[in-house]
């Protein structure tokens, strides 16, 4: 074949193994290799460089908005590193994971991407002996020697929390999802020191836990109806935000005027619900697309130091918690994004009151959903 092309054996080998090569010799030999047939073994060069062109992706529900943006992003990335994705949906289930992260040790793949909802000892332990390189999207131990891209729940529901209150809302409801998993004690903690900071005491009546689903939202919201009188829900994802909408409106309560609603994650759903649903971004296509990065270098350097990416949370707003109906959009040029102080560097920004609107800062030149800092991006409801 490499005499067909007309090029040494090594370019022809360079080629037929995607390591590269020439744009001019990369299509002779790809024409040659056309002419004769020829078809990669892809066994036996899994045999030869111990490597299966492979990475996985472990998630709770591939059904989730939010995994099926990280998703698209991881698999952009190691699609263009010459790779293919295998998607595994483990349904949060802890066995499962720690089955699938045992099963790493058969070198099935080149690395493995995971985002649990719940991280144990089994977990981190599996990790750590794994021969190929595991990457974890979601909050771990400060410790633990495994590369890690986080983003900041807490901040997320004090944006959401902050943006209720400078609209004028005081009896905050919230929705949230099992407390034994790292996102639902992460946001439940978020939203009592949030409150705690604007001096306002938790009302227990106005805090219901279910799961992270439309059907549990729905049910949720119904049940903290039946006994309280909220002016705001806020929900501790999209899925729940918008069972908890259909509630409202069932029940005949006008979204925003009665009660104003705030999802999380920002999926796509939040623009398909009427109204339009305001929502904390976390980041689900950044988070993925630096994980697979992660992934992808520690594959090429595995003793690389453990690295830590964080992506920071924004709050979109939209129609579902504007007064009034939908924002205006800003003028052209006009800078849209309120940034934070670093995590742990300071305190959250202030809280605007209904006397002295909220005002847009210069946005840093980096996205406020890329960088360590919290932020607030008003977005059109009609969009």
């Amino acid at each position: 074949m490499a005499a067909r092309a007309g090029v040494s054996i090594a370019s022809a080998s360079r080629v037929l193994n995607g390591v590269g090569g020439s744009p001019e010799t990369i299509r002779k030999v790809r024409q040659a290799a056309a002419e004769v047939g020829y078809v990669p073994n892809a066994i036996a060069r899994s045999l030869q460089s111990q490597r299966t062109g492979l990475v996985a992706l472990a998630v709770a529900d591939i059904g989730n908005p939010v995994y099926v943006a990280m998703m698209r992003a991881i698999e952009a990335v190691v699609a263009a590193g010459g790779r293919q994705l295998l998607v595994h949906a483990t349904g949060g289930d802890v066995a499962t994971e720690i089955s699938l992260l045992r099963r790493l040790a058969h070198r099935y793949v080149d690395g493995m991407i995971v985002s649990p909802i719940r991280i144990t000892d089994s977990h981190l332990e599996a990790m750590v002996v794994s021969p190929v390189p595991v990457v974890v999207v979601g909050q771990l131990p400060d410790d633990a020697p495994v590369d890690n891209v986080r983003t900041d729940s807490r901040a997320g529901v004090a944006l959401a929390v902050d943006h209720l209150l400078a609209a004028g809302r005081r009896r905050i409801g919230f929705l949230n999802g099992p407390l034994d998993t790292v996102p639902g004690a992460a946001r439940d903690a978020g939203f009592r020191a949030a409150l705690a900071r604007h001096g306002i005491p938790v009302d227990e009546d106005l805090i219901e836990i279910g799961d992270f689903q439309y059907a549990a939202g729905r049910a949720a919201a119904a049940r903290l109806l039946a006994r309280a009188e909220p002016d705001a829900l806020l929900c501790a994802n999209d899925l729940i935000a918008v069972g908890a909408l259909h509630t409202l409106l069932s029940e005949e309560r006008r979204v925003p005027q009665e009660v104003a609603l705030v999802g999380m994650d920002d999926t796509e759903l939040a623009q398909m619900t009427f109204p339009q649903l305001s929502s904390v971004s976390l980041g689900s296509a950044d988070r993925g697309r630096r994980a697979a990065e992660l992934l992808l270098e520690r594959i090429a350097d595995p003793d690389l130091p453990p690295r830590r990416a964080h992506v920071a949370p924004s709050l979109v707003v939209r129609a579902s918690s504007i007064p009034g109906g939908t924002p205006r959009p800003p003028a052209p040029g006009q800078p849209t994004a309120v940034t934070a102080p670093e995590p742990g560097l300071g305190t959250s920004p202030a809280v605007p009151t209904a006397a002295a609107p909220m005002t847009a800062m210069p946005a840093s030149p980096a996205s406020p959903r890329t960088t360590s800092t919290a932020g607030l991006t008003t977005e059109g409801g009609t969009r």
